[in-house]
């Protein structure tokens, strides 16, 4: 019988879901994002740029600075960034600088993505995508289609 880890990508992308959610219900583009430090969330944050009227409130910059704050230092080693949707190309360089070891994300962003604008990340850095995306996808198309439909 084999155990079932309980701190898998899943697990963890589902917070940072329940992030995008938030993010969703104040009118801000869901995005949600938390840090992991030995199975431990240190930060979790989601979009605030129509909150704070700041075009670099995204839910990645946000969890950058909260992490920092909580270890005491600016750098993220050992860190693992869980995203609901691929960081933009500000957010990879913040996470360049920040030396974060691991990022998982959901979805591809195919215009804005780093991916697509060929950003380049920490060498240390390994990035992986994909996890829950379909349910990342789903709720970012819900938000967009209801926002038309008000205007």
């Amino acid at each position: 019988m084999s155990v079932i880890d309980p701190f898998d990508d899943t697990y963890f992308m589902k917070r940072a879901m329940q992030e995008a959610e938030a993010a969703y219900e104040k009118g801000e583009i869901p995005i949600g994002a938390i840090i992991v430090i030995k199975n431990q969330i240190i930060a979790r944050s989601h979009n605030l740029t129509e909150t704070l009227n700041d075009v670099t409130a995204h839910a990645e910059m946000q969890a950058i600075t909260a992490a920092a704050n909580y270890l005491g230092g600016k750098y993220l080693i050992d860190c693992t960034l869980y995203v609901t949707i691929e960081p933009c190309q500000m957010c990879a360089g913040a996470l360049f600088w920040s030396q974060i070891s691991n990022i998982v994300y959901g979805a591809r962003d195919e215009q804005r993505g780093c991916i697509s604008m060929n950003t380049q990340l920490h060498p240390k850095t390994i990035m992986k995508g994909g996890v829950m995306a379909d349910e990342a996808s789903q709720l970012l198309k819900h938000f967009f289609i209801e926002k038309r439909n008000l205007n």
